[in-house]
């Protein structure tokens, strides 16, 4: 048996990324697991839209905003699952057959990739090791780790909320006891962590975790984000 599984991307100049989060597909498509790619731009001026059209993926467009683009991505896909992945997140080998064993054992329930990063050293692993705990003990994993559902679980949540940032916190604390690891893991870029240092960028990853599950508003998170993030 076969799944209907729709692949979502959300992207803005992705172009380069691509490279990373499209090879790994054609292990879906051999299988025969992938019925559709569907890119969600916010505006590229780069080569994505382009690269999109160019591996047969079907293209919505609309304002920047990673809720609003994951959420245009869903309500354009046709398949019983949806699988949302990031431009530069690379699935690993083994993850279509991983996919398949999911859905037989859990066609209820949402799943999501361990993590690692592209990069090597002290700092990746403990971010990745961070990340895996806090997926672990509080059913909290990133969107860069991968987030697979049904279709009938996504909208029984209400889908992705449409804010510039946490749009993956809320989807996970939506799903709360309905999400389970699947035992592979997704390599995701770090590059970001290179240019602020692994530590300072972990902790203010978490301190803007933090301030969101206390109430903050995420359209304020978001500008407060972007701005010490220029800082650095």
């Amino acid at each position: 048996m076969r799944a209907a599984l729709s692949v979502v991307i959300p992207t803005l100049n992705a172009g380069g990324a691509l490279a990373v989060s499209l090879p790994p597909l054609m292990e879906g498509l051999q299988a025969g697991v992938i019925r559709e790619l569907i890119i969600s731009d916010a505006g590229s001026n780069d080569e994505t839209v382009q690269i999109a059209e160019e591996v047969g993926a079907t293209v919505v467009t609309g304002a920047p905003s990673r809720g609003g683009q994951l959420r245009r991505g869903a309500a354009a896909a046709a398949g019983d699952w949806v699988l949302f992945l990031h431009a530069d997140t690379e699935l690993p080998a083994g993850w279509a057959d991983a996919v398949l064993d999911h859905i037989e054992a859990h066609p209820e329930a949402a799943a999501y990739f361990r993590l690692k990063f592209l990069e090597t050293g002290l700092g990746a692993r403990w971010v990745a090791g961070w990340a895996n705990l806090r997926a672990k003990w509080f059913d909290l994993p990133y969107g860069d780790q991968a987030l697979l559902l049904p279709r009938a679980l996504y909208d029984l949540v209400g889908g992705f909320a449409d804010q510039p940032l946490m749009e993956d916190v809320a989807m996970a604390r939506a799903l709360k006891g309905k999400l389970r690891a699947i035992p592979l893991s997704v390599r995701t870029s770090g590059a970001k962590y290179v240019q602020e240092g692994w530590l300072r960028r972990g902790r203010r990853n978490l301190w803007c975790l933090l301030r969101y599950l206390c109430g903050a508003d995420p359209h304020a998170l978001a500008q407060s984000y972007r701005r010490s993030g220029r800082r650095s």
